[in-house]
């Protein structure tokens, strides 16, 4: 998954960014409550865990503004305040769950699996499918006409992202976002590299190179052509 971890305790934050990423999940970290909501309205992330004591702008808040958008990313809430309305408030603005810190991390990982399950439930069971492209985001099993092959996790990143934006120019930015997040750099031509390899699975012309931006997944070309 891409996570958002918004967090302004510092030695926290450190804590739970490096237990997400031994699950093999891309993440961001924020420290502000302006930037969250930036970062939200602007990104494509499939959890977002908000602090709710956040400088500039209220994780409260920050909820609400991304509900009223019709932004629908998972939210769990991180709170030290423990009264009861005030959760209930974050649950009412649109909040999936919430944590009363100090909290356990096995309880965190817990949180995270049943929000996203309820997230997945339906039509992520059928996968994403684009002409003869089928891809399953739940075991990362990509499916062109009869072949069928499991993806490692930096092809599948790439795919499914062009997937959900068929016929959309995907910067390299936003791709490699997909894959590193905001603070992880890569090798000047891994992008590439990764592309290549989606190609002699789906087709060259079903991923098309946009010169000078980034990629397109066409999803006329994904009808009609096969893999090599």
């Amino acid at each position: 998954m891409r996570i958002l971890l918004i967090e302004d305790d510092h030695p926290l934050a450190k804590t739970m960014l490096d237990m997400l990423r031994d699950g093999q999940n891309t993440v961001d970290w924020l420290d502000d409550g302006q930037q969250a909501l930036n970062a939200l309205l602007n990104e494509t992330f499939d959890l977002a865990i908000l602090d709710l004591t956040l400088p500039r702008l209220d994780g409260l808040e920050v909820v609400k503004a991304v509900r009223k958008q019709g932004i629908d990313t998972p939210v769990i809430i991180l709170t030290a305040r423990g009264e009861l309305d005030e959760k209930l408030q974050g649950l009412d603005y649109g909040a999936d769950d919430y944590l009363t810190k100090p909290f356990a991390m096995a309880e965190l990982k817990a949180r995270i699996r049943a929000v996203t399950r309820r997230g997945s439930a339906g039509a992520v069971t059928e996968g994403l499918k684009i002409g003869r492209l089928t891809l399953n985001p739940d075991t990362g099993q990509l499916d062109v006409g009869n072949e069928s092959a499991i993806l490692p996790r930096s092809e599948f990143q790439i795919l499914q992202y062009l997937m959900r934006h068929p016929d959309q120019v995907a910067t390299r930015r936003r791709l490699e976002e997909q894959l590193y997040g905001w603070e992880h750099g890569a090798e000047s031509n891994a992008l590439e590299v990764h592309v290549h390899h989606l190609r002699r699975r789906v087709g060259k012309q079903t991923i098309r190179t946009v010169r000078g931006v980034g990629y397109l997944l066409d999803s006329e070309a994904a009808a009609n052509e096969g893999a090599e």
